[in-house]
């Protein structure tokens, strides 16, 4: 079986497919892609199906070689991309000659970019999924970062025929995140639903892929809305805040229930923007309506079919 092998690991270089969907009930996290458009970009491009194994590279990226030809397609951030020193494109399917290295340089707009190889990575599946949970140890190589070394095998080519469409336009610095109140919005003050959508945040160093941790307005509780609660279900994009009063948006690896009042979601469509900020880059809140949220998420998945203007 032809296999990648890891020469550089770069910052946070994991394996993420879709994720690990339908077990939250028994506590088993989901994982997958912080950016789920450019996930299926990329894997479109080589002709895998959207939950094909891929790598998803942060902020500095992996030097990696094939021991045969292998074709490929990155898509997301704007890295530099050289395959033994020549210039290889973004969103575009190429092969890397057997031998040859892929190298990660230097990237501009966006902090995260998924590599798919056509057959995708072939690592043991657990709990029915590839992808990497690093908040739980669970997934492939111990659900662990990859390290220089490590190596990864290629499936069998699926050929799937779905088109893949236009990429993703990645913030710069940040972004303008549309998000729905609640499901806790009437625990916090008038004034703290107001700072929400008036102020900017900037993502904190402390951040990871279980969550932004962002720095700002405070916002408060009433009262009888004690940012202490029975746990409950923690939807990837909501915005729960712990009673220091400086929200959380919970990301890809994010615990399957919490015990902080959320007062907002970011809709599903915005999702794959906010995977793409690092720590320093500010957001601000938006609110929509979910008509508004529901034509906005059929717009995102026509423009990775290319449908549209």
């Amino acid at each position: 079986m032809a296999a990648i092998t890891v020469i550089r690991a770069g910052m946070l270089t994991t394996v993420q497919d879709l994720g690990r969907w339908g077990q939250q009930h028994l506590g088993v996290p989901v994982a997958g892609p912080m950016d789920w458009y450019s996930h299926r970009l990329a894997n479109r491009l080589v002709g895998n199906t959207d939950e094909t194994a891929a790598l998803e590279i942060t902020l500095l990226g992996p030097e990696l070689t094939a021991d045969a030809d292998a074709v490929c397609a990155v898509a997301g951030a704007a890295f530099e991309l050289a395959a033994n020193g020549a210039a290889v494109p973004l969103h575009v399917a190429f092969t890397l000659p057997r031998g040859h290295r892929l190298a990660f340089r230097s990237r501009g707009a966006g902090a995260r970019a998924t590599l798919a190889v056509r057959g995708g990575l072939a690592v043991p599946a657990v709990f029915g999924s590839r992808a990497t949970s690093l908040i739980s140890d669970v997934g492939p190589f111990g659900g662990r970062a990859l390290r220089a070394g490590d190596v990864l095998p290629i499936g069998r080519p699926s050929m799937s025929t779905r088109p893949p469409g236009r990429p993703l336009e990645m913030p710069l610095d940040g972004a303008r995140l549309r998000v729905l109140w609640g499901p806790h919005d009437d625990r916090f003050t008038p004034d703290a639903v107001r700072a929400l959508h008036e102020s900017r945040y900037t993502i904190s160093p402390d951040s990871n892929r279980m969550g932004y941790r962002l720095d700002g307005a405070v916002l408060a509780t009433t009262p009888t809305g004690s940012a202490d609660m029975l746990s409950d279900a923690t939807p990837v994009g909501s915005l729960q805040v712990p009673p220091s009063g400086l929200p959380i948006l919970l990301m890809a690896d994010r615990q399957t229930t919490g015990g902080y009042p959320r007062i907002a979601t970011v809709i599903s469509a915005d999702l794959p923007l906010a995977g793409q900020l690092a720590p320093g880059d500010w957001i601000e809140f938006v609110p929509t309506t979910r008509p508004a949220a529901i034509d906005a998420l059929r717009r995102r998945h026509a423009a990775l079919a290319g449908e549209g203007a």
